[in-house]
């Protein structure tokens, strides 16, 4: 059986201690002054995006809490990426799927660190609002609504845009919360709270079924059995062209 190179296995036990030093001795030949030195860069690296990414979460924990969770993060997470943008995904995964949650420990934390990650997802994100098979000026009644790809509408428990350190809830909603985040035309990134009448209007033209407004609308005043469709029509006409001043629909697609 190939037994580990020398330069590989002094690898691992170099990165083991940088990612845990209170449970993995360093490097014998190393001095622990110049191991103080990486110990701290690499860690002050990723405290500091994960902090710059995600301000609220930071601000709620003391710190001794903020960092007994990205030490913990930092020890425990094996990344399947190594790009630097990447780590507050990581982290998200690592909320997620990785991480035992105490007792103690408030019960938002994965949604809140998901709300203020998507800020930095989408400012860094590569699709634009420039689609040739759009015409940004298209009537939204008559035509097929088309959804900014720079447009993502979200559901929490939580009501995850309120929180701060002085409100930090310790149960879901009794509603859920519909969030939609977008980037506009110039790159600046914007949230909005919507109602779950939008939130379905986008969940349909979301789908692409070629579906004219007019007709996403009464679909939706069927659903909600309303006495007067044309009611929820012409609130429905408004709400489209709210988002797409917003820049959250694009326009309507080209025939």
């Amino acid at each position: 059986m190939a037994t580990t190179p020398e330069f590989i296995r002094r690898q691992y036990e170099f990165a083991a201690h940088i990612r845990d030093p209170g449970h993995a001795p360093a490097p014998a030949d190393i001095e622990d002054r110049r191991m103080g030195i990486y110990r701290e860069l690499f860690y002050n690296n990723v405290e500091s995006f994960l902090s710059g990414t995600c301000p609220v979460l930071r601000n709620i924990h003391d710190d001794d809490g903020w960092h007994a969770l990205v030490r913990e993060f930092f020890a425990r997470h094996r990344s399947r990426t190594p790009l630097f943008l990447e780590i507050p995904r990581e982290f998200l995964n690592w909320l997620e799927h990785g991480h035992n949650a105490r007792p103690e420990e408030l019960p938002f934390l994965y949604e809140l660190a998901h709300y203020e990650w998507t800020e930095l997802a989408l400012s860094v994100a590569e699709e634009t609002l420039d689609q040739e098979d759009v015409d940004p000026e298209g009537n939204l009644l008559d035509g097929i609504p088309v959804l900014s790809p720079l447009a993502w509408h979200l559901a929490y428990h939580y009501p995850v845009h309120r929180i701060g350190p002085d409100f930090l809830p310790d149960r879901p909603g009794e509603t859920p919360t519909f969030l939609v985040v977008y980037r506009d035309r110039n790159d600046e990134v914007g949230f909005m709270e919507i109602n779950p009448v939008t939130r379905r209007l986008l969940e349909l033209i979301a789908e692409g079924n070629n579906a004219t407004g007019h007709e996403l609308l009464t679909r939706i005043a069927t659903e909600l059995s309303h006495p007067q469709p044309g009611v929820v029509i012409s609130g429905g006409t408004e709400i489209l062209q709210g988002l797409h001043d917003k820049h959250i629909i694009s326009g309507t697609r080209r025939r």
